[in-house]
C-alpha cells in the first residue's frame, strides 16, 4: 500500500510538472494579445444570445447581455457525462466534478484562496451539475466580480490539482450522496428502471454510478477523463447577464485563449441500443409505506422532430389538473401525485409515467388505466383544445424560463447537451407547429408495448421502519439554508457616480387599495413576467383544540372548486394561459402564490379572489384530498430526515408550543376525522380581510393591480386574527442521545442542538446568525471544510436557526447525513468543531468574510421577481419597512466580533446538547446488518 501511494505521488508530481510545461508552451502557441476580431468569429445569434467561435482553439462561447440586475451567470458546459463511462469506472465524472471543487495550481488551500471559500465570500452562488451528456459549471455572483469567475474557471479547465489524497475524503463523500438516493423508494425505483430499460447503451448506469466503481475508481483514472474531455474545443462558455461584450471577450481570450484545442480527437461515444424485442418488467421491494408505478418507453435522440409532440404529449397526460391522466389517477384518490419524465438526451431517452400510490392502491390498476389512456390516444388521438391548453403552458414556461440569468444559462446547458444550444430558443416556434396529428403519431410510433419497461416499487412493512414520526413532504422540519428566510441587501460601495440605482425601498409601490389588505409593487426589467405572492393570519397555530389539521386540509381544498366554478374550469382557465397559482399554510398563515405572464394578471387574481372566498369544500373531493393527504404522511414515515428532525423538536418542545411537530400518526387520524362542517366553519371564522398582503413583481402595473386586487376583495369580510401570544416556552433539556430505528436505510440523518429562547426580534439574532452561519452556512463554512472536505465524512452537513418567527423562542442546530458506519464519527467529528466554535469564538478573518458572503448574496437572491417578490413579502410579514431592505448590511456590517462570540456563548451550552439520528441503526448507534 505504501508503495502504491509513493507511486501515486510521484505520478502526481510529474503531472504538476508536465502541466507547468504545457502552460509554458501553451502561451507559445495562442498569443493572447490577438485582436478580438481575429480571436473570435461571430456565429450566429438567436433569441437575444450571440455565438462566438474562438479560432484559437476551438471553444464556443454565447453571449446574452442583460442589464436589469447587477448579477451575471458564468457557465462552463464539458461535453463529457455519464454516457462517456463505462463498467469499471461508472460514476467517473460525477467524481471528477466534485474533485474539480479541492483546488488549482493557481487556487488552493495552501495559497489560501482556495475555489469555494473564495467565491462565496464575495456573496456567489457556485455549484456544478453531472448528467448523462454533460458535464456543467457555473457562479452566479455580482457582476463586478466576472473576472474572478473567468479565471477561476479557466484554471480549472486545465491546471486541476488531482491529489489522491484528495480522491480518498471525497469518494466517502460521493458514496454518501449515492446512500442518500438509495433512501428514497423513488430513486432506487428510478435506478433500476433505467438499467433494465437500457442494456448495451451507458444511459443504462446512473449518474453517480455503481457503488463498487465508487468505492474503487483510481485517481489515475479521474486524471485520465479529466485529460481527455477538459479541452476548450470539448467544452461551451455562457455568460448571461450584466456584462459589456467586449470586455467579456477580452476576458475569456485573456484567460482560455491561452489553451490550445485537445491534441488528440475527443473520443466519441459510439455504443447505440439494440431494439428491444418485447416488454420488460422490474420490482423493487424494501421497507416502505406506499407502492409506486413506473411505465417507461423510449424515445428518439433529443434533436429529432418528434422531440416536439412527445412534449406536448406529456402535458396533455400529466400536465396539471386538466390533464387526462390526472382526473382518472391523482382525483380518483389512486394516488397522492403523478409524474412524467419526458427531458430529452442526446441519444435516445425514455418517457416516464410514475404514479405514487396512496395507502392500499393496487399497482395493476393504476398500471392498466395509465395504459388504456396511452391506447386511447393512439386510436382517437386529441383534440385542438387540449393542444392549444398545453402550449400556452409551454409558452408561459418559456417566458418563466427567462426570469433571471441562471435560469437562462441552465436551460441553454440543457440544450448544449442535447446536441444544439438553439433548441432553447427556437423551441417556442417548433412547438407551435405541432398538430394533434403529430402528437398521435407520436403517441403510436413510441408508446409500443414491446418497447416498454415497468417497474413496481413495493413495500415491505416493518415494524422498525420508523414508527410515528415523521412529517409530510415540504413541512419545513428538513435541513432549509436559513439565509433563504433572512432579509439581505449589498450597498454599492465607490460603484460609480452620485446618480446610483434607487434603493430598493425607492422602487416598491406600496398602498392599501382596500382596508385589510395591503399592495406592495415593483417593476423590473423583466419582460411579461409576473410574480405574485400573497399570505394572511390564518395557519395551524389558529386550528380547534381538538384537531392539529384543520388549517392545513382548508388550504389544501382551495383549488378544489368554489361555488361558482368546478376544480376543472378553474385549471382549464389557468392551464391554457401558463399560469401558476398555489395555496398553502403554516405555522401562522395561509399563503398564496402565483406566475402568470403579464396579459393574465387580471384573470389570475380574480380567481385567487375567489378560491379563497368562495371555496366550494365538497364531501367527495375532500375525501380525495384526505386520502392523497394520507399518501404522502405515510411516505414521510420513509424519510430519514423527517424522522430525525420530528423526533428532535418534540424533545426540544412541549407538545402545546407552535415548535412541537405532531406526530403523523396523529396528524392522519385528525385527518381523517375532518369533516365538511369543519372546514366551513374554519373558513368562515379565519379567512377574511385584515390581514392580507399582496405583492406582485416584474413586468407590472401598479395602477392596474391596485384595482384588481380591489375588485377582486371587495366585499369579503374582516376578520380580528393577530399574532398568538406565547404562553409555553421550550423544555429545560438535559443532554441526551436518541436513535429512531429504520429498516433498509443506507444514510442516516443526525440533528444535534438546543432550543435558544429568542426571536427573531432580540438584540442578539443577529450576531448569533452570523456565527452559526461562520460554523455551518455554506460550503465555505467550518463544518463543511472539516467533516466534508477534509474527513470525507458526509455529503452534507449545516448549521441553522429555526422557529423564531412570530415571537416564538427558536432552536439552534447542527444537521448531518452520515453512513449508519460513519454515523459516531461524524458525531464526534461535528461536537469537535462545535467545541472549538463555542470555547475558542470565531476570527476576525471568518467575520469579515462571511459578513461578505451574506451581504453580497443579496444581489444574487434578488435577481428574479420570485427572489425579490418572497424577500419584500417576507419582510412586510415580519412588521418591518420596505427600508430594511436597504438596511440590512448596515446591520450585518456593524456587528463586531466581541458581539457575535459573545452570542455564541451565551446560547449554545455544551453540556444540554440533544442528539437524534434517524436511520438503520439500533438504540446504541449500531449499524443494522441488512
Amino acid at each position: 500500500m505504501k508503495i502504491k501511494n509513493f507511486a501515486i505521488l510521484v505520478a502526481g508530481l510529474l503531472y504538476l510538472i508536465a502541466c507547468a510545461e504545457k502552460d509554458e508552451e501553451t502561451m507559445k502557441l495562442n498569443d493572447t494579445n490577438v485582436p478580438l476580431e481575429t480571436a473570435f468569429e461571430y456565429v450566429k445569434s438567436s433569441g437575444g444570445i450571440d455565438e462566438y467561435h474562438c479560432t484559437l482553439n476551438d471553444l464556443t462561447v454565447l453571449l446574452m447581455e442583460n442589464h436589469s440586475a447587477p448579477v451575471v451567470t458564468f457557465m462552463v458546459t464539458y461535453h463529457v457525462g455519464s454516457r462517456n463511462e463505462a463498467i469499471g469506472h461508472t460514476g467517473a465524472t460525477h467524481l471528477l466534478e466534485h474533485m474539480m471543487f479541492k483546488g488549482t495550481t493557481n487556487y488552493n488551500r495552501d495559497l489560501g484562496n482556495d475555489v469555494v471559500p473564495t467565491l462565496q465570500n464575495i456573496g456567489a452562488q457556485i455549484n456544478a451539475t453531472t448528467w448523462m451528456d454533460r458535464t456543467n459549471y457555473f457562479e452566479l455572483l455580482p457582476s463586478e466580480h466576472l473576472e474572478l469567475a473567468v479565471s477561476i474557471e479557466s484554471d480549472r479547465m486545465k491546471n486541476l490539482l488531482l491529489r489522491d489524497e484528495d480522491r480518498q475524503p471525497e469518494m466517502t463523500v460521493v458514496r454518501n450522496e449515492f446512500e442518500r438516493g438509495e433512501n428514497d423508494p423513488h430513486e432506487a425505483l428510478d435506478k433500476n428502471l433505467w438499467a433494465t430499460a437500457y442494456q448495451a447503451h451507458p444511459y443504462h448506469h446512473s449518474t453517480i454510478g455503481w457503488r463498487s466503481d465508487i468505492e474503487g475508481v483510481s485517481t489515475d483514472r479521474l486524471l485520465q477523463f479529466y485529460e481527455t474531455y477538459y479541452w476548450p474545443n470539448n467544452a461551451t462558455v455562457t455568460i448571461i447577464g450584466d456584462f459589456v461584450k467586449d470586455e467579456a471577450l477580452q476576458l475569456i481570450l485573456k484567460k482560455f485563449g491561452k489553451y490550445p484545442r485537445s491534441p488528440e480527437t475527443i473520443p466519441e461515444m459510439y455504443t447505440t441500443e439494440p431494439e428491444q424485442e418485447g416488454a420488460r418488467r422490474i420490482l423493487v421491494k424494501r421497507a416502505g409505506q406506499t407502492g409506486i408505478v413506473g411505465i417507461a418507453h423510449k424515445t428518439p435522440a433529443g434533436l429529432s422532430d418528434d422531440t416536439y409532440p412527445i412534449q406536448l404529449l406529456s402535458r396533455i397526460l400529466g400536465g396539471g389538473k386538466s390533464s387526462r391522466l390526472y382526473k382518472k389517477i391523482v382525483d380518483k384518490g389512486l394516488a397522492t401525485s403523478l409524474s412524467i419524465w419526458d427531458a430529452p438526451f442526446h441519444d435516445n431517452g425514455l418517457f416516464i409515467t410514475y404514479a405514487f400510490l396512496t395507502p392500499g392502491t393496487d399497482h395493476a390498476k393504476v398500471e392498466q388505466i395509465i395504459l388504456k389512456e396511452y391506447e386511447n390516444i393512439k386510436k382517437n388521438g386529441v383534440t385542438d383544445k387540449e393542444v392549444l391548453r398545453v402550449k400556452g403552458q409551454i409558452r408561459a414556461e418559456q417566458a418563466f424560463s427567462r426570469d433571471g440569468s441562471y435560469s437562462i444559462a441552465s436551460n441553454l446547458n440543457e440544450a448544449i447537451a442535447i446536441g444544439d444550444w438553439t433548441y432553447y430558443t427556437n423551441f417556442i416556434s417548433r412547438i407551435d407547429e405541432v398538430s394533434p396529428a403529430d402528437i398521435q403519431r407520436v403517441a403510436k410510433a413510441y408508446l409500443d408495448e414491446d418497447q416498454s419497461t415497468t417497474g413496481y416499487f413495493i413495500p415491505k412493512n416493518d415494524k422498525a421502519s420508523g414508527g410515528g414520526g415523521g412529517g409530510e413532504p415540504g413541512n419545513g422540519l428538513g435541513p432549509k439554508h436559513f439565509l433563504n428566510a433572512i432579509v439581505m441587501d449589498t450597498p454599492q460601495e465607490n460603484g460609480g457616480p452620485e446618480t446610483v440605482t434607487p434603493s430598493i425601498a425607492e422602487q416598491i409601490v406600496d398602498s392599501i387599495p382596500l382596508e385589510g389588505l395591503r399592495l406592495l409593487t415593483m417593476q423590473t426589467d423583466v419582460d411579461e413576467v409576473v410574480t405574485m405572492r400573497g399570505s394572511f393570519l390564518g395557519g395551524d397555530m389558529y386550528n380547534p383544540e381538538d384537531n392539529s389539521m384543520v388549517a392545513d386540509v382548508t388550504a389544501a381544498m382551495l383549488d378544489q372548486g368554489t361555488k361558482d366554478k368546478s376544480k376543472f374550469e378553474i385549471s382549464e382557465a389557468l392551464e391554457s394561459v401558463g399560469a401558476r397559482v398555489s395555496f398553502s399554510s403554516d405555522q401562522y398563515r395561509v399563503r398564496f402564490n402565483a406566475r402568470c405572464l403579464k396579459d393574465d394578471v387580471s384573470l389570475v387574481l380574480s380567481l385567487i379572489a375567489e378560491q379563497l372566498r368562495e371555496p366550494a369544500f365538497n364531501k367527495k373531493d375532500l375525501e380525495t384530498v384526505a386520502k392523497r393527504y394520507v399518501g404522502n404522511l405515510k411516505r414521510s414515515k420513509d424519510d430519514t430526515n423527517q424522522q430525525a428532525a420530528r423526533k428532535f423538536l418534540q424533545t426540544l418542545y412541549p407538545d402545546n408550543h407552535p415548535n412541537y411537530p405532531e406526530d403523523v400518526d396523529t396528524r392522519i387520524a385528525d385527518i381523517e376525522a375532518i369533516t365538511v362542517k369543519d372546514l366551513k366553519s374554519f373558513h368562515k371564522k379565519n379567512y377574511g380581510l385584515g390581514t392580507v398582503t399582496l405583492v406582485a413583481v416584474g413586468d407590472v402595473d401598479n395602477e392596474q393591480i391596485s384595482r384588481e386586487a380591489r375588485d377582486a376583495f371587495d366585499g369579503w369580510k374582516t376578520t380580528a386574527l393577530t399574532i398568538k401570544e406565547m404562553d409555553v416556552t421550550a423544555n429545560s433539556v438535559n443532554a441526551t442521545k436518541i436513535y429512531v430505528t429504520m429498516t433498509d436505510k443506507t444514510s442516516t440523518d443526525m440533528y444535534i442542538g438546543q432550543p435558544i429562547g429568542i426571536s427573531r426580534n432580540n438584540e442578539d439574532y443577529y450576531s448569533f446568525m452570523v456565527g452559526s452561519f461562520i460554523l455551518g452556512g455554506n460550503f465555505s463554512a467550518r463544518l463543511m471544510q472539516t467533516v466534508r472536505n477534509e474527513q470525507g465524512l458526509t455529503y452534507g452537513i449545516a448549521a441553522w436557526i429555526g422557529g423564531i418567527d412570530d415571537g416564538n423562542d427558536g432552536y439552534w442546530n447542527v444537521w448531518g447525513t452520515f453512513s449508519p458506519k460513519l454515523l459516531e464519527k461524524g458525531y464526534e467529528a461535528s461536537m469537535t468543531q462545535l467545541e472549538k466554535w463555542v470555547n475558542d469564538g470565531v476570527s476576525a478573518d471568518e467575520l469579515i468574510a462571511k459578513k461578505s458572503t451574506i451581504t453580497g448574496t443579496f444581489k444574487v437572491g434578488l435577481a428574479t421577481t420570485r427572489g425579490m417578490a418572497n424577500q419584500i413579502l417576507t419582510n412586510a410579514e415580519r412588521g418591518r419597512s420596505n427600508s430594511h431592505l436597504d438596511d440590512f448590511p448596515g446591520i450585518i456590517n456593524a456587528l463586531t466580533l466581541e458581539q457575535v462570540n459573545e452570542a455564541i456563548k451565551r446560547y449554545v451550552n455544551l453540556e444540554k446538547i440533544v442528539f437524534v439520528a434517524a436511520g438503520s441503526v439500533d438504540d446504541g448507534g449500531n449499524p443494522l446488518e441488512k
